[in-house]
C-alpha cells in the first residue's frame, strides 16, 4: 500500500504505467509467501513442546503465545525467535512505509497549491492509520514476553488486528470520498449532531 501512494503521489503521469496489474500481482504474492513461510520455524519448534494439564487453549484461535502458556518446557526459544522475526518485519516494513513515506512527503511540498498539498497528505493519513492500528496491536500482541502474557488482554488485541482493523480498513479509506462525507454529515445533522 505504501509503494501505491508513493506511485500515486511521485509519479501520478506514470501511475498506470507502473502500476500494472502483474507489479500488483507481484507485491501481493511476495507479501502471501512471505507470511506463509513466517510461521513455519514455530510451528517446528511447538510440535517440539511438551504439553501437560489442560490441553485447552482460552482463545478465539490457536495463537503462538497461548499455545506456549500450556507448555511444560521452556519456552525460550521460540520467544527469542518471535523476537527476532517479529523485530526483523516489523522493521523492515516501517522502513519501507518511512522511506517511501520521507519520499512522498518531499514530493507534495513541491507542490505549489495549498489545496493539492491537502489532497495529497489526506490520501496517505489514511493508510498511516490503519497500519499504526495494525502494526501497533500486533507488536503489542506477539512482542511481549509470555510471563507479561494475560490471557484476556491477549484475546482482545489479537480481536483488535484480526476483526476490527479489517472492519475499520474500509471505513478509513471512505472518508477520502466526498459523496462519503456528504451523506453521512446529512446523517449526522438529521439525527440532531451539527458539524
Amino acid at each position: 500500500m505504501a509503494y501505491d501512494r508513493y506511485v500515486a503521489i511521485c509519479s501520478p503521469l506514470h501511475y498506470k504505467i507502473i502500476m500494472t496489474g502483474d507489479v500488483c500481482s507481484w507485491l501481493a504474492a511476495g507479501c502471501w509467501a512471505i507470511s506463509s513461510l513466517d510461521p513455519i520455524p514455530h510451528t517446528v519448534l511447538i510440535s517440539q513442546l511438551t504439553f501437560c494439564g489442560s490441553h485447552t487453549i482460552n482463545h478465539f484461535f490457536c495463537d503462538v503465545t497461548a499455545t506456549m502458556k500450556l507448555s511444560c518446557t521452556s519456552t525460550n526459544n521460540i520467544e527469542t525467535l518471535t523476537y527476532l522475526i517479529g523485530a526483523m518485519l516489523v522493521l523492515l516494513a516501517l522502513m519501507l512505509i518511512f522511506t517511501s513515506y520521507i519520499k512522498i512527503t518531499i514530493a507534495i511540498l513541491r507542490i505549489q497549491s495549498a489545496e493539492g498539498r491537502q489532497k495529497a497528505f489526506s490520501t496517505c493519513v489514511s493508510h498511516i492509520t490503519v497500519v499504526i492500528l495494525f502494526m501497533g496491536s500486533l507488536c503489542s500482541t506477539y512482542m511481549r514476553p509470555t510471563s507479561k502474557y494475560s490471557m484476556k488482554e491477549s484475546k482482545m488485541l489479537s480481536l483488535l488486528y484480526v476483526v476490527v482493523t479489517p472492519l475499520c480498513n474500509p471505513i478509513i479509506y471512505s472518508f477520502k470520498n466526498t459523496d462519503f462525507k456528504n451523506v453521512l454529515w446529512k446523517k449526522l445533522n438529521t439525527s440532531g449532531i451539527k458539524n
